[in-house]
């Protein structure tokens, strides 16, 4: 009988990811319809298009705080200083703070706001406007299936993210991506103590980074990473005193491997 419940609940997620991802415009639209989330849209939508600089941009806490949360930055709302550096240095040289960090979600914030290059257009394009909103509406879908299953979020980040992976070091600078890689890999979750090179290598063996780019191989990889999760966590509910309790994957850069991939990065910039 456990075994039998324990084979419905792996059917189960992997069911939901794919209902939830075969209808995706109307889980967004329904997202997108919450009460709070049009409220904070329609306030959004009706100030940045009347913004015209970085310090009105910053000025702003309730519209920042949204543009932050729309490239999972949230958590950083309280660092308007380092924000304000990467918005006035921009992205068109290599060496700008931006074009350095690992963490790249900081480059496409500022891609999106380049004021450095469009001054006070910024905010006269659609990336600025709608795309902001379009990125909110995913990030908040993603949060709220992370409560009721966080297998499924990872699932969802994972496939948001995949293409635009470019190397192995993308996935080894954020715990999510790479939680998600060592579950569908088989790679022991204790392998984060080796050498970053030594990790790196485990991943090459096992991972085609251009494979991520072909739907048929993601979908492949996200599906067995979700029934090896759901057995991870039903071996979990099964023997609790063997096991360590679960801890939610996090979102963004490590910072146990952030001293070794800044200096793997001098060799990219």
């Amino acid at each position: 009988m456990t075994q039998s419940r324990w084979g419905r609940d792996m059917l189960g997620a992997v069911t939901h990811y794919k209902m939830l991802t075969k209808d995706l415009p109307r889980a967004l639209s329904l997202m997108a319809s919450k009460p709070e989330v049009a409220r904070e849209t329609k306030y959004y939508l009706e100030r940045i298009r009347k913004i015209s600089s970085i310090e009105e941009f910053l000025a702003d806490n309730r519209l920042f705080a949204y543009a932050l949360a729309a490239f999972g930055l949230g958590e950083m709302s309280y660092a308007k200083g380092f924000f304000r550096r990467l918005l006035i240095e921009g992205i068109d040289s290599p060496n700008t703070l931006a074009n350095r960090l690992l963490d790249r979600r900081y480059r496409e914030f500022v891609e999106t706001f380049n004021f450095a290059r469009h001054g006070s257009l910024t905010t006269s394009f659609t990336r600025t406007q709608q795309g902001v909103v379009d990125r909110y509406v995913r990030q908040r879908l993603e949060e709220q299936t992370g409560a009721q299953n966080e297998g499924i979020r990872l699932a969802l980040y994972f496939e948001r993210r995949a293409t635009s992976l470019n190397n192995v070091y993308d996935i080894l600078a954020d715990r999510a991506l790479l939680e998600v890689v060592q579950t569908a890999l088989g790679i022991p979750f204790e392998t984060v103590m080796s050498p970053i090179d030594r990790q790196a290598e485990m991943i090459k063996q096992k991972l085609n980074i251009d494979d991520l780019k072909d739907p048929g191989k993601l979908q492949k990889l996200i599906h067995r990473f979700l029934v090896l999760w759901d057995a991870r966590k039903s071996l979990s509910a099964a023997n609790p005193p063997t096991l360590l309790p679960y801890q939610p994957a996090e979102f963004g850069l490590r910072p146990d491997l952030l001293a070794s991939l800044q200096s793997l990065t001098a060799r990219v910039f």
